[in-house]
């Protein structure tokens, strides 16, 4: 029964620290002709990292940059559909991530984008260099597989978002694919029609 319950406890705080983690994870959509972008203070010499992925709209591509405290591009990409960037900031202010629309006048786009800012903190307790219990090995491991889990979920719901966006742009053109044969097939019987009996009328 104890066995359980320090299970239990292992896996609730590892839980607890998922649920904590820094960073900006999130999807917008971004319109035609338009641009959006995300500021994020950054100390010096901290860890960054940048992730997107266009889910749906147009042909899944959007344009990134990334500028630094004094207004210059260190990283930009244009018409990407997915990218990850990471890089360690030479100075310490407003890091600002832009995503850009503005080649596109028709077609909006929906963009993940998860925006990580230094390490993670550790579990509570385990800052320390004692050689760690079983029961805390254990939560720190359930935490590590935990966050993996979450990362696979998230793609995986990119993935089926974008699929299923496929399928029913899909279905759009097979029903009005379908729609303009089935008017080209009566057209072509009314006129057959129309041809036979003008050869049978009385002149």
């Amino acid at each position: 029964m104890e066995v359980v319950i320090g299970w239990m406890i292992a896996f609730t705080w590892a839980m607890v620290l998922v649920l904590q983690c820094g960073g900006v994870e999130l999807t917008f959509e971004l319109p035609n002709s338009a641009k959006e972008c995300f500021h994020e203070i950054i100390e010096k010499g901290t860890e960054s990292t940048l992730q997107f992925q266009v889910v749906t709209g147009g042909d899944y591509d959007v344009d990134v940059t990334l500028t630094d405290p004094f207004r210059n591009v260190f990283y930009k990409q244009l018409k990407k559909q997915y990218d990850s960037f990471q890089w360690t900031a030479d100075n310490t202010g407003e890091y600002v991530a832009c995503f850009s629309n503005e080649f596109s006048t028709f077609s909006h786009k929906l963009v993940y984008i998860d925006f990580q800012v230094g390490d993670e903190d550790s579990l509570p307790g385990l800052q320390n260099s004692q050689p760690l219990t079983q029961m805390e090995s254990s939560a720190r491991e359930n935490h590590v597989n935990l966050n993996a889990m979450s990362d696979y979920q998230t793609h995986h719901r990119l993935k089926e978002t974008q699929g299923r966006r496929r399928a029913q742009d899909l279905n759009e053109r097979i029903m009005i694919w379908s729609i303009c044969v089935t008017v080209a097939i009566f057209m072509v019987a009314f006129g057959q029609v129309f041809v036979l009996k003008s050869f049978f009328s009385e002149k």
